[in-house]
C-alpha cells in the first residue's frame, strides 16, 4: 500500500487510512468468483460500518448481513434496500425485530425457538410474515481464537442439530413466520480449507434428512468466516476468495433453485484499511525500547482483546539501521500494547506508524476510553 505521507503530515493523529482502489479491487474479486451460480453474498456491516465504505459496497451490489438494530439502521441509512438484509443474532430485542420487519428484510436468522416465537408474535401484530432461516450449530470446529468461534455445542449461538426437527415443526406451525432456509456459521479468521468442507458436508446431511420430510428450502447461508493475512498486506492483499468460494461449488449440494448465501466481513474490508498513529515518546527501559504512539486500545482494540497481532510500519523512515522495540500506546492499562519486540528503522519522535489489516474490527470497535476522541477516517483519493 502506498502511502500519501505529505498528506498525513498535514493530519491529526490517530485516523483510519482506506485504500478505496483496493476495496474495489477486493469487491471485483469476489463478483468475479460468484459469477454464474446462484451465490450471494451479504457484507457483514460489524467489520465496519463506515457509510463511505457501505455505500462503496452498495454500489457493488453485495446485500448486508445486520446483528443489531443501528446496523440495520446503518444499511438502510446507506440505501440497501430491505430485501436485501439479513439480520442475525442470538439476542434481538423486540423493537430491533419490529424494525427488521418493518423494513420487509430478506430475512431473520434465528436462533432460537422463544426468539421464533416472539418473531411471529410481533409480525401477527403487524398483519405480516416474517422470512426466516434457522441458525443451526453443526459443533465443527474452526481452529479459532475461542472468543470468535461460533459454531460448536459449547457456544450461545445457534439451534444443536438434535433439536432441529423441534424448532422445524413450530417453525411450519406458525402462521407469521416463513422457513426459507438453513443457517450457518462456524467462526472468524478461518484460514484452513477442511472446517468449511466439514461445514458442507453437515448441510448436505441436514438438507438430505429435512427433503425426507418434505421439507422443502430455497436458500442455504453458510456465513462467513474466511480469514486473511496479517503477517503479510501488500503480498496477500486479497483473501483467498478463489478456494473459498470453490469448496462450495465443489462440495455443497444444492437443490434446483435453491440460493447459496455467504455474510463476508474481515475479508472485504480488512486489508483496505491502516490506522495511522504518530510517535509521541521513544523511550529508553532496562531491558526494552518502547515506541509510545498516540493511538490506544480505544482506536484498535484487537490486540488487547484477541491477543492479534497486525504488520507495524515506520513509513516516515524505511531500511537500515534497525532497532528492537514494544509498540505502546497511551492508555493506562499494561494490555495498551500493538507489538512486542518489533524490528523497525531508527524511530524517532514525531515518525508515522501504520497498524496495517484494520478495516475490519478497528474503526467500528473504537470506544471513548479515558474521555478520548474517536479517531478520524480519510480516504484515498
Amino acid at each position: 500500500m502506498n502511502f500519501p505521507l505529505d498528506k498525513f503530515k498535514q493530519i491529526p493523529t490517530p485516523f483510519y487510512y482506506y485504500d478505496m482502489s483496493l476495496l474495489q479491487y477486493t469487491l471485483d474479486e469476489i463478483k468475479r468468483c460468484i459469477a454464474g451460480f446462484p451465490f450471494k453474498v451479504h457484507y457483514a456491516v460489524k467489520a465496519n460500518a463506515n457509510a463511505t465504505i457501505l455505500e462503496q459496497i452498495r454500489r457493488a451490489g453485495l446485500g448486508i448481513d445486520c446483528v443489531s438494530g443501528g446496523e440495520l439502521a446503518a444499511a438502510i441509512s446507506a440505501g440497501f434496500a430491505g430485501n436485501e438484509i439479513a439480520f442475525a443474532g442470538v439476542g434481538k430485542t423486540d423493537k430491533e425485530i419490529a424494525a427488521g420487519i418493518d423494513s420487509d428484510i430478506f430475512c431473520f436468522n434465528v436462533e432460537s425457538l422463544p426468539e421464533m416465537e416472539v418473531i411471529n408474535e410481533i409480525a401477527a401484530s403487524k398483519g405480516k410474515v416474517a422470512r426466516i432461516a434457522i441458525r443451526v450449530n453443526p459443533n465443527i470446529d474452526a481452529h479459532t481464537h475461542k472468543y470468535i468461534t461460533t459454531g460448536l455445542n459449547e457456544n450461545k449461538f445457534g439451534i444443536n442439530v438434535p433439536q432441529l426437527n423441534d424448532v422445524v415443526d413450530a417453525a411450519l406451525a406458525m402462521q407469521n413466520v416463513e422457513l426459507i432456509g438453513l443457517h450457518f456459521h462456524i467462526g472468524s479468521q478461518i484460514r484452513e480449507t477442511e472446517p468449511f468442507i466439514m461445514l458442507c458436508e453437515k448441510a448436505n446431511e441436514l438438507l438430505q434428512h429435512l427433503e425426507a420430510r418434505g421439507v422443502k428450502l430455497s436458500i442455504i447461508n453458510v456465513g462467513g468466516g474466511l480469514g486473511i493475512n496479517y503477517d503479510d498486506p501488500d503480498g496477500d492483499a486479497i483473501a483467498g476468495f478463489d478456494q473459498y468460494f470453490g469448496i462450495f461449488k465443489q462440495h455443497l449440494k444444492l437443490r434446483e433453485g435453491q440460493e447459496l448465501h455467504f455474510e463476508l466481513g474481515r475479508a472485504v474490508v480488512a486489508q483496505c484499511g491502516s490506522l495511522i498513529t504518530r510517535v509521541t515518546y521513544v523511550k529508553t527501559g532496562i531491558v526494552k525500547k518502547f515506541i509510545i504512539v498516540d493511538a490506544g486500545m480505544s482506536d484498535l482494540i484487537r490486540p488487547a482483546l484477541y491477543q492479534a497481532h497486525h504488520k507495524i510500519e515506520n513509513i516516515s523512515a524505511t531500511g537500515t539501521p534497525t532497532e528492537t522495540y514494544d509498540v505502546v500506546g497511551p492508555i493506562c492499562e499494561s494490555s495498551d500494547c500493538f507489538g512486542t519486540d518489533e524490528t523497525l528503522p531508527i524511530t524517532h519522535r514525531g515518525d508515522l506508524i501504520a497498524l496495517r489489516s484494520a478495516g475490519a474490527y478497528g474503526e467500528i470497535m473504537a470506544s471513548r476510553y479515558n474521555c478520548r476522541e474517536f479517531p478520524a477516517a480519510i480516504y484515498s483519493e
